[in-house]
């Protein structure tokens, strides 16, 4: 509206409203930082997911009030409390019947003295044997009656949500329409369980008895799903309680809801434990508390353990392949609350973006790093290592050559017999017109003609062998290794890019290895590292590349203890064997004949490995270093900046 004005500024009342819940490439560096320190890419993923992004909430604090909540649960009382009722309600007749008889002097009232003193122990078959007594106590008979309709009630309320209300009194049309309702719904799971199509028989059944069902349940699986909860909570109540008590409270049930409604809900407990065989029906349950629960309390105690066990399982992510879209979030919500609700829903909008916007992808082993992710981590581990190093240049390292594919300088020079640069036209003919004469056409002389100078940078064939023995992982030089691997194969990409660099890790064999593949390769117990194996793909790799300088950087901890056999299968021998040593060195050799730059970078300290490495550097030319393993990438990077320049 004319007259309106508006004023635009930064947010500075409290957090960004439109902020996303986490930092999505934070999240990316936290998972780098532990691969990087050596944790294995699945475990860091979890641990994410679990402890949560910095200054959030993880899997860890859920499963930690889901703990709790079950704890509490467990305490909440002791679950016979419907048998100690009725026993309560029997003691409260039996009393007000012998004081009405106390008063009457008749012998009826005598004989049914007589009937009360000789009631058996048992609660049950005295409720039984009471069945047909006549009261003398209008106050008996209500206190005996209601230890069936109580238990009656809780029953039936306890299987369905809905009949609370309808259950207050017993009246016949709530009992017909009870029976009415409990045949159509067996006659409906029954025809599920066959596989026919309930779609419309489904319909049907809600509109004629939808008042029974306020969970309002959309599909006949959603009303299998909360009935058959129920009917499992009620089995693990009777599975929970002694041989006796079990028997005393069948027996009062029985009686309670008489032979037809028995044999209903049996046949309904029937269907859903067919259609539901993976809940627990069988499990029993510890519940100790300082009160007596009723039987609806007492299985609404159960059923609630048996979903927190659910939801602690889920929480877990202990399956292979889990991931957080196996989180029940309506289940956390309903017992855990809100607030939880949304810490599980913020975790799963981050796993979900981080493979939205290509940080992780999915494989058949589970998630795992994306290149673009990779990158990253390369970038900040570069950044890490060029940190510590001085301040010289490190640059292209340029050699002024000839070669038609060279990069042009802007300078020319006489042409000399040979050369294969470029032509500078315009200085060929400056020349033939400043010798000729004015007036005279322009005639090229040998004299005459320039090439344009370029300058070509080297290329190199790099081959970097890392050892992935198990002492590296034990002597903490695992993390190291990755973060030089990802800082050079960066660095090369980066700034090298015509430098061809394949990644060799060797143990008992050796094999090549992508960035993503060593970001998630894992120590294991297999004992041997094998050299030589990583030395022949090594110079398979530079043979590739014939006109590229070769270079083979070497990380390793422990002399060679592996080697090929003729048959290809790898042998292996501590202390190593001069048989190893020597088909180890004999690829050296090799090496060396090519003209290949290599170099070891020796991080353990023991004397075998010290006269394997000199005898190396004697008979290839290359160099050894000793790095302590926080500086083996400063080491690496600086050595193959230098190498790269190479012998040729």
């Amino acid at each position: 509206m004319p007259g309106n004005r508006f004023r635009y500024g930064a947010w500075n009342d409290g957090p960004d409203p439109l902020a996303p819940p986490y930092d999505v490439r934070a999240a990316v560096d936290e998972v780098g930082e532990r691969v990087l320190a050596g944790d294995s890419l699945r475990d860091a993923l979890r641990d994410l997911l679990r402890q949560g992004p910095r200054a959030g909430r993880g899997l860890e604090d859920l499963l930690a009030k889901a703990r709790r909540m079950r704890r509490e649960a467990a305490r909440r009382g002791n679950l016979d409390g419907a048998v100690t009722r009725a026993q309560a309600l029997l003691d409260q007749a039996l009393a007000a019947e012998r004081d009405e008889l106390r008063g009457r002097d008749t012998d009826a009232a005598r004989f049914a003295e007589a009937q009360l003193d000789n009631l058996p122990r048992s609660t049950s078959r005295a409720v039984q044997e009471l069945q047909d007594y006549d009261w003398a106590s209008d106050e008996a008979r209500q206190a005996y009656q209601q230890i069936l309709d109580g238990l009656r009630n809780d029953v039936v309320e306890q299987r369905f949500a809905g009949l609370k209300q309808a259950l207050q009194g017993r009246d016949p049309a709530t009992d017909a329409a009870l029976a009415a309702m409990l045949d159509d719904l067996n006659d409906l799971l029954a025809r599920h369980a066959r596989g026919e199509d309930t779609g419309d028989a489904f319909r049907e059944f809600m509109q004629r008895h939808g008042q029974f069902f306020p969970e309002n349940p959309q599909t006949v699986e959603e009303l299998v799903d909360e009935l058959a909860r129920r009917a499992a909570a009620a089995e693990r109540l009777m599975r929970s309680l002694s041989p006796q008590q079990q028997e005393e409270l069948a027996n009062l049930m029985r009686q309670a809801l008489g032979p037809e409604m028995a044999a209903r809900l049996g046949e309904l407990t029937d269907n859903l434990r067919a259609l539901r065989p993976d809940l627990n029906w069988q499990r029993g349950e510890r519940v100790r508390g300082q009160g007596d629960l009723g039987y609806g309390e007492a299985a609404g105690a159960l059923g609630e353990l048996a979903d927190l066990d659910e939801l602690i399982e889920q929480l877990g992510q202990e399956h292979p392949g889990a991931t957080l879209d196996d989180v029940d979030v309506e289940a956390v919500e309903r017992q855990l609350g809100r607030g939880a609700a949304d810490d599980l829903r913020r975790l799963r909008e981050l796993e979900r973006e981080l493979r939205r916007q290509g940080w992780l992808q999915r494989g058949s082993d589970g998630l795992r790093l994306s290149p673009k992710a990779l990158r990253r981590l390369g970038g900040t581990a570069l950044r890490q290592i060029f940190a510590s190093l001085d301040g010289r240049r490190q640059g292209q390292h340029e050699l002024r050559d000839a070669g038609a594919a060279g990069e042009l300088t802007g300078a020319s020079r006489r042409w000399a017999f040979g050369d294969a640069q470029p032509l500078d036209v315009v200085r060929t003919v400056g020349n033939a017109v400043r010798r000729g004469s004015s007036g005279v056409p322009v005639r090229l002389a040998v004299e005459d003609f320039e090439v344009a100078e370029t300058e070509r940078r080297t290329t190199a064939a790099v081959a970097l062998c890392v050892d992935l023995s198990y002492s590296m992982f034990a002597d903490g030089r695992w993390g190291p290794m990755k973060q030089t691997t990802l800082a050079l194969a960066h660095l090369m990409r980066t700034r090298f890019p015509q430098d061809a660099l394949q990644i060799i890790g060797f143990g008992r064999y050796a094999l090549p290895l992508t960035e993503g593949e060593l970001a998630a390769v894992e120590a294991d117990m297999i004992q041997g590292t094998n050299l030589q194996h990583a030395l022949k793909l090594a110079g398979r790799h530079v043979r590739r590349h014939p006109a590229a300088e070769p270079v083979v950087l070497v990380v390793t901890d422990g002399e060679p203890t592996a080697h090929l056999e003729d048959d290809g299968e790898a042998t292996f021998h501590w202390p190593t064997t001069p048989h190893t040593l020597r088909v180890t060195l004999a690829e050296v050799d090799q090496l060396a004949r090519y003209g290949a730059t290599l170099n070891l970078f020796m991080l353990g300290e023991d004397d075998g490995l010290r006269r394997f490495v000199d005898a190396v550097a004697r008979r290839s030319g290359g160099r050894v270093f000793s790095p302590d393993a926080a500086d083996l990438g400063r080491y690496v990077v600086d050595d193959y900046v230098r190498a790269r320049r190479g012998r040729r």
